[in-house]
């Protein structure tokens, strides 16, 4: 079973977020890293611009596919993580922490309304894992 953090928020495309002041950090969840399996390049492809809830900002390579990072919220993509560029691997060895992927600078902190609580996450992924 894959892990959810308790104090993350999650959108059903598999990004998790984690808000601290206007900053948002955003990666992919374990359930999404293991779907993917071996990931071997992140580019963080919207870095310095401004984006909305759900636009692509990025691209994730695994070995079998190839996915879109959304972006769980509307703002300014400020910091892409430059470890997971080097080591694209810890975003499956440690996707909550050191494979983190991008920080986005909130303009609409009411979104975070729309994103789903980590039970409400565990409960679509555990559907999505069947498919």
């Amino acid at each position: 079973m894959s892990k959810v953090p308790e104090n993350l928020k999650y959108s059903k495309t598999h990004e998790w977020v984690r808000v601290d002041g206007d900053i948002a950090t955003v990666g992919i969840t374990d359930f999404a890293q293991q779907e993917l399996s071996d990931i071997v390049f992140v580019e963080i492809t919207a870095l310095g611009q401004k984006v909305q809830q759900s636009d692509s900002i990025g691209i994730i390579e695994a070995v079998k596919a190839v996915a879109d990072l959304y972006a769980p919220v509307s703002g300014e993509v400020v910091e892409a993580n430059d470890a997971v560029k080097a080591t694209p691997a810890l975003v499956n060895s440690d996707p909550y922490g050191q494979g983190w992927l991008a920080k986005i600078r909130l303009t609409n902190s009411a979104e975070l309304e729309s994103l789903l609580g980590p039970a409400a996450y565990a409960e679509l992924a555990k559907r999505s894992a069947h498919h």
